[in-house]
């Protein structure tokens, strides 16, 4: 059985700029550097993101960036009081701060952006159950 989400890895061509990227917007610390030593395919970093048992392990890997942008993303919640904080250190690193789509009231708001190796993030005010209670409504 699934016991849940154990780590999301990251290919990036610059470990520097990911470690700023993800330390400034989502406060990330850094647990682990490889340095010059690979137990992996290549150099890598271990960030944890949030704190105690809900804290999610982030690995970063030196490599070729994603060819193109999708729609592919990870989503992290945050609370809807720090959207605009969240926005602003976005702009602060001048990414690109995707349209979101066309949302009904009651499902929250997200912010969609890329990093600099066109990996999609969403950080996102809302939860599951209220988007399946807002849905269950209907149009």
């Amino acid at each position: 059985m699934v016991q849940g989400l154990s780590h999301m890895t990251f290919i990036v061509e610059d470990l520097d700029k990911m470690e700023t990227f993800l330390t400034i917007i989502f406060e990330a610390r850094k647990v682990y550097d490889s340095g010059e030593e690979t137990f992996s395919l290549s150099r890598e970093r271990f960030f944890l993101i949030g704190e105690g048992d809900d804290a999610v392990w982030v690995a970063t890997m030196e490599g070729e960036s994603l060819p193109s942008r999708t729609y592919n993303h990870v989503a992290f919640k945050i609370d809807d009081a720090e959207f605009d904080d969240y926005l602003e250190r976005i702009r602060t690193l001048g990414l690109e701060v995707r349209e979101s789509r066309s949302r009904v009231e009651g499902e929250g708001r997200s912010i969609y952006f890329h990093d600099h190796d066109n990996h999609m993030f969403e950080l996102h005010t809302g939860t599951l159950e209220e988007r399946l209670e807002r849905y269950a409504k209907g149009r």
